[in-house]
């Protein structure tokens, strides 16, 4: 297989999540921003929704291979500034067991681990481009891939 197929692959893979996590961002923003309101910020709604619009066109930039390079780093910082602020620390919910907090904190530290490798994986896309098949290869603008 192709080196440029790979990386094909690996810019759906990569996209999938921030599509989907978008589009459900935007059609239901709740969850969201409750998340953002219990973090302090103000403007949890508009936030929940400024999210969402920019995961699904940055995630749909990165699907087709479209400013793959400032799409990739913008993804980057989103990916770490989440995961610091939405997923560090300890979980205590009122009234939940100390095992359910514990799991949940356990789950939250994952989420935190997951965020960090997204944004290694879109610092990698950024220094060596979305291969040939992306619509950046189309318009000269993608780093050379064998």
């Amino acid at each position: 297989m192709s080196q440029n197929v790979i990386v094909l692959i690996g810019r759906i893979l990569l996209s999938i999540m921030f599509i989907m996590s978008g589009f459900g961002k935007l059609a239901d923003p709740t969850a969201t921003a409750g998340m953002i309101a219990g973090a302090g910020w103000p403007a949890a709604t508009a936030l929940a929704y400024l999210a969402g619009l920019f995961e699904l066109v940055a995630g749909i930039a990165i699907l087709v291979g479209f400013q793959t390079r400032i799409a990739s780093y913008l993804l980057a910082v989103f990916c770490l500034v989440t995961g610091l602020v939405f997923h560090s620390g300890a979980i205590n919910v009122p009234d939940f067991p100390p095992a359910a907090n514990g799991l949940l904190t356990v789950f939250n530290q994952i989420m935190l681990m997951k965020n960090i490798t997204i944004a290694g994986a879109f610092l990698v896309l950024a220094a060596f481009g979305p291969g040939a098949l992306s619509l950046d290869a189309r318009t000269g603008k993608a780093l050379a891939t064998a």
